[in-house]
């Protein structure tokens, strides 16, 4: 049975504001920050981290986790490929014993594949619509892991990445000298069959934030679009509104991706991994292997991207 993080939360006390009429897309929209249930969701026992808070945001009956509802516990978590915090730095993949890395068996005729995975900040992992792993740091220090499964081909690979956040339902946080600072998601992972993260995948954004003219806020079909929308930091709390949209219980499984706008892909350049060496120490095994950042078409202001893709 799935365990919800927020599933023993009460409904808090919100009232949601009128959608202003400069706003004609599909999503709640909601303004202000969130009532935060949990101040810090993890600490780093080896070097610093930030706050990493969950809260609620409602918009009259519906209920809206952010940045995401979870299923973070120990017995999820992935094999560190690369953690200051629990003390794992591997200058290379020589440094690491890949036998002692647990295989999850999703069918147990398939073939065992070895996965490796970055994602800024946070990612669950389904295969065939069975969980994986979850990342064990929800925002930073930047860590990247290893998961192992058995599988047999064809196959379903659903990946939700968070990109957290430390002013609860604002998607911003303290960088670049403002308080209220925007942050950028990123995720790239490679598997050993040789499926990769490509602009083949789709992905579909489910909460959008911080959002201060909702005029900029657009949908042509299934794309939710945010280009046009300010991406600078602020120094104080300005008036500011998220978007929400809800997931299905079976967006794992379900085959509603096939609608979903297709990910765009982003250099490392622009996700900015140079400086973190649980990436770079391990660059041949991410773009060195032919996989590639991807995100939504708003690698800013989309806190919440679900990803899927089949591999035959």
């Amino acid at each position: 049975m799935q365990f919800r993080i927020l599933s023993f939360l009460m409904l808090a006390s919100f009232t949601a504001v009128a959608v202003p009429l400069s706003y004609t897309g599909t999503a709640h929209v909601i303004e202000g920050q969130a009532t935060v249930t949990k101040a810090n969701l993890f600490s780093c026992q080896n070097g610093q981290s930030r706050q990493s808070p969950i809260g609620i945001k409602t918009d009259k009956d519906q209920e809206f986790a952010v940045p995401a509802a979870l299923q973070y516990q120990e017995q999820y978590f992935t094999t560190d490929l690369y953690n200051e915090c629990s003390g794992v730095t591997p200058a290379s993949i020589d440094d690491v014993d890949l036998s002692s890395v647990p295989v999850i068996e999703v069918d147990h005729d398939g073939e065992i594949i070895t996965g490796y995975i970055f994602a800024d900040n946070y990612f669950e992992l389904f295969i065939n619509g069975k969980l994986i792993g979850v990342d064990p740091i929800p925002f930073t220090p930047f860590n990247s892991n290893i998961v192992r499964f058995k599988v047999k081909k064809p196959y379903d690979i659903a990946i939700k990445v968070v990109d957290w956040e430390e002013n609860s339902g604002l998607g911003t946080e303290n960088n670049r000298g403002k308080k209220y600072h925007p942050g950028d998601g990123g995720l790239i992972a490679s598997f050993s069959d040789g499926t990769v993260t490509n602009s083949d995948w789709s992905a579909q954004t489910f909460y959008t934030a911080p959002i201060y003219e909702l005029s900029c806020a657009t949908e042509i079909g299934q794309q939710r679009l945010t280009k046009r929308c300010d991406t600078d930091g602020r120094d104080s709390y300005d008036k500011a509104y998220s978007l929400h949209w809800q997931i299905s219980q079976d967006w794992q499984t379900n085959n509603e991706y096939v609608t979903w706008p297709k990910s765009v892909k982003f250099t490392e350049q622009q996700i900015g991994v140079d400086n973190k060496k649980a990436y770079m120490n391990f660059q041949p095994q991410f773009s060195g292997a032919g996989a590639s950042f991807i995100w939504s078409s708003n690698v800013i202001l989309d806190n919440l991207v679900l990803f899927r893709y089949q591999v035959k």
